[in-house]
């Protein structure tokens, strides 16, 4: 029983035909009872009321004139057998006339022996037939002569309580033969979702990420196919990242190289005799050199981020130290490109428990991003402000923007959305990571071709508690 449908069939079908048989032995019971009871109770009635009668009207008889009064006034429909008895249970008359000297040992004989009504039901020592019997008490002057002992078959009553029982058999078969079938339906309905789960998800493991699970009914199974679906979708998604990523670092790694490589064969070729290609050769060198050096610390602090190996060095220290030094070392872009960069920040400290490097790196990837997507003339603005213990630091410029689809996954891992920039599309996911690790939050604002602002919600030195991660 490997498969789940076989186990809910065999499962279903055990638990329903473990019911439909006590069910059917509660009604052979019932019917068993509701028979035999009535019989019996009917048997007792009439021989008590008999031997009440013969006790109180003929009190002066002896045991067999009893015996010869009681058969000739027993009515001609009387369909039980009558026997009268002495005390050691011999048979002295019967309802046919004889006296047979048979001894009766059985319980109601002597219950009745006792003072009792006795009732037997078994299958008599001579014909071996199941009968009822009643045994009532026959008194002369006070005390014990004998017993009247009523019998009936019991064969009849055995034949319709079987007959009755046969009948609930047959409807009990019929209920459970139902029950089969229903269970396979059942287990139709369960498993058949279950199945089309197995099969898109071994098309899944196959790399095609396209596959997607049938949702057949609005339950359990249902939701659990929408969630397959959802994670199938979203696999596709990040594969489609990855390897948008992997082509976007390839080409952002061949250009450096393919400028160093270009320079250096025109310098060997040169012989180094012209100083001022020289120079210029070795500056593009230097600039694409740190063009490498700046992908492969993305991919090393992304990969850091990925394995949770990433640790800060916190100290006490003044966010405006960080932001003065950013906004010094984008002074000469900002004057190269002709776009302001306006800083404002308070005159109070701006106090944090903080990692001063890796908080300048965030900044400097902000104002790097900010300056790719600005035109000439525009304007670049950093504000910093303290709110209810909260550091609020924001980056505005007034550059394209971003679309209002790629709004919501813009610092997701190697999303770089429309934009035909260079980058890894790391860095803002980057960001976003180490402000975590400070405890706070990074929010994007922008509107397409009106500009983006980045903001920075870092909690203040004095209500921060940081546990380093790492």
């Amino acid at each position: 029983m490997k498969g789940i449908r076989t186990r809910l069939i065999v499962y279903f079908g055990l638990i329903l035909l473990l019911i439909v048989l006590v069910l059917e032995g509660l009604f052979y019971w019932a019917v068993h009872t509701y028979y035999f009871g009535t019989a019996t109770e009917a048997l007792v009635t009439r021989s008590t009321t008999y031997t009440n009668f013969i006790n109180k009207y003929a009190t002066g008889y002896r045991l067999k004139d009893k015996a010869r009064y009681i058969l000739e006034n027993a009515s001609n429909e009387e369909y039980a057998k009558i026997e009268v008895l002495d005390v050691s249970g011999k048979v002295i008359l019967n309802s046919y006339g004889f006296q047979t000297g048979e001894i009766i040992d059985t319980p109601d004989v002597s219950d009745a022996l006792r003072g009792l009504t006795g009732i037997h039901v078994g299958k008599s020592p001579q014909t071996r037939e199941r009968v009822i019997a009643v045994s009532t008490p026959l008194t002369f002057q006070g005390e014990y002569a004998g017993v009247l002992r009523y019998t009936i078959s019991a064969e009849p009553l055995y034949h319709a309580v079987n007959q009755i029982a046969l009948y609930g058999a047959g409807v009990g078969a019929g209920v459970v033969f139902f029950a089969f079938a229903l269970s396979l339906i059942i287990a139709k309905r369960i498993v058949d979702p279950i199945e089309d789960l197995t099969k898109a998800a071994i098309q899944m493991a196959k790399g095609n990420y396209s596959a997607r699970a049938a949702k057949r009914y609005d339950d359990e199974v249902g939701t659990l196919a929408e969630t397959f679906n959802y994670m199938a979708a979203e696999i596709g998604k990040n594969e489609k990242l990855k390897n948008d990523f992997i082509s976007s670092v390839s080409h952002e790694l061949r250009t450096p190289l393919t400028s160093i490589k270009g320079w250096g064969e025109t310098l060997i070729s040169g012989g180094l005799e012209e100083p001022e290609e020289t120079m210029l050769g070795l500056e593009v060198i230097s600039k694409e050199t740190d063009r490498l050096i700046g992908i492969v610390e993305e991919l090393l602090d992304f990969s850091k981020f990925q394995s949770g190996e990433m640790k800060l060095s916190l100290e006490r220290m003044d966010l405006r130290e960080v932001l003065d030094d950013v906004h010094l070392q984008f002074a000469i872009r900002s004057q190269e490109k002709q776009v302001a960069l306006q800083l404002e920040i308070p005159p109070a400290p701006l106090a944090i428990m903080g990692d001063f490097n890796r908080l300048k790196q965030v900044f400097v990837n902000l104002l790097d991003n900010a300056f790719k997507f600005t035109p000439r003339d525009g304007i670049i603005t950093v504000t910093a402000t303290e709110t209810g213990g909260r550091l609020m630091i924001s980056v505005g410029d007034t550059g394209e923007g971003i679309d209002a689809d790629d709004l919501p996954h813009i610092t997701g891992k190697f999303y770089k959305g429309r934009s035909k920039q260079s980058g890894s599309g790391l860095g803002l996911a980057i960001c976003k990571e180490i402000v975590e690790l400070h405890r706070g939050r990074l929010y994007v604002n922008s509107t397409l071709g009106e500009g983006t602002t980045i903001t920075v919600e870092l909690p203040a030195a004095k209500t921060i508690n940081i546990a380093t991660k790492g």
